[in-house]
């Protein structure tokens, strides 16, 4: 049978390929001669995946809990994914920016909408039984949530507002990731004390938190933003996927979680705690933390009325059914 002449070039170009790294063709061939073909459950490794879905209680909404869980954090992971591309990035290309901030944006708007098999889709009186098994995790402890933090903004940004005065961008690192904001969120109250559940997460994430914090200083996506060329810095449509950025994962992400927790956990007036003791009605209101990536993006008039809208999802019947 005769060969092709683009079957020729191709084994010629594979031939160059392994010569290069000292490989022998003819070995590989024979490899692929032997290989068995690639299917759709092995390529995804569905029954791995399928299996992680391990409940602690008897409740049959545990599932969708866990499961929803999960795939956010499998959204996190394409989140950083571009995040990584965008700050290795050396081209100060605006179109790359927009497609990679455009992506970015594209997850949480499927992660904020998603939110409503929270809302609607739990069984209230299942939840408020299977979450007491789960002591003391908390979604608070969502690692890749920090990490697209860090990645975004430098750690002076993720201050929370009363602290903004006792430190400048040029504090030490270590300084400013003790006062970073949702820390704040998970103090007991009634001790000031630290709960579990903040002890805990410190321990096991703050050695990779602060190795991230400094292979990013001066070089997080709004570093990188900063020292545009004038030209892209003013590119109108990269200035707006930014400022969705922003409001996709300061104001709307937080408000939506509200609503689970509104509709959830309080009832009649009374507020049940979160599994890990945070302080949500005070830890979660955008308008209280007042996390912005991008300041330079909004006006003070902006900035002063961030997140105000949590007031309005406070009082819309939908979250509070």
């Amino acid at each position: 049978m005769a060969i092709s002449t683009d079957i020729e070039k191709q084994v010629d170009q594979l031939e160059e390929k392994y010569k290069n790294s000292g490989q022998d063709l003819s070995s590989y061939l024979d490899g692929l001669l032997h290989a068995k073909y690639l299917t759709y459950w092995d390529y995804i490794h569905l029954d791995t995946l399928l299996s992680l879905q391990i409940t602690r209680t008897h409740f049959p909404d545990e599932t969708i809990f866990i499961s929803y869980h999960q795939i956010t954090e499998l959204y996190f992971k394409l989140i950083i994914h571009e995040q990584k591309q965008i700050i290795d990035d050396k081209q100060h290309n605006a179109d790359f920016l927009i497609q990679k901030i455009e992506r970015i944006n594209s997850y949480y708007k499927i992660m904020i909408n998603s939110f409503r098999v929270m809302i609607n889709g739990l069984d209230r009186g299942q939840f408020l039984k299977y979450r007491m098994t789960l002591l003391p995790a908390s979604g608070f402890q969502s690692a890749q949530f920090r990490m697209i933090e860090l990645y975004a903004t430098p750690l002076y940004n993720l201050l929370a507002p009363s602290m903004k005065d006792n430190f400048s961008v040029n504090s030490s690192l270590e300084e400013l990731y003790e006062n970073i904001y949702w820390k704040k969120g998970a103090i007991d109250h009634s001790t000031g004390e630290k709960t579990l559940t903040l002890r805990q997460f410190e321990y096991r994430y703050t050695p990779r938190f602060m190795r991230i914090a400094k292979e990013v200083h001066g070089g997080t996506i709004y570093d990188k933003f900063l020292k545009l060329p004038l030209e892209v810095k003013q590119n109108e449509l990269l200035v707006d996927v930014m400022r969705q950025l922003d409001v996709n994962a300061n104001v709307n992400w937080n408000l939506m979680h509200m609503g689970v927790a509104y509709k959830h956990l309080s009832k009649n007036e009374l507020t049940i705690d979160s599994t890990g003791g945070t302080n949500w009605k005070e830890f979660l209101p955008p308008s209280f933390q007042k996390i912005i990536f991008f300041p330079e993006l909004w006006s003070q008039e902006e900035i002063a009325d961030w997140g105000k809208q949590w007031v309005e999802h406070m009082f819309n019947p939908q979250t509070k059914k």
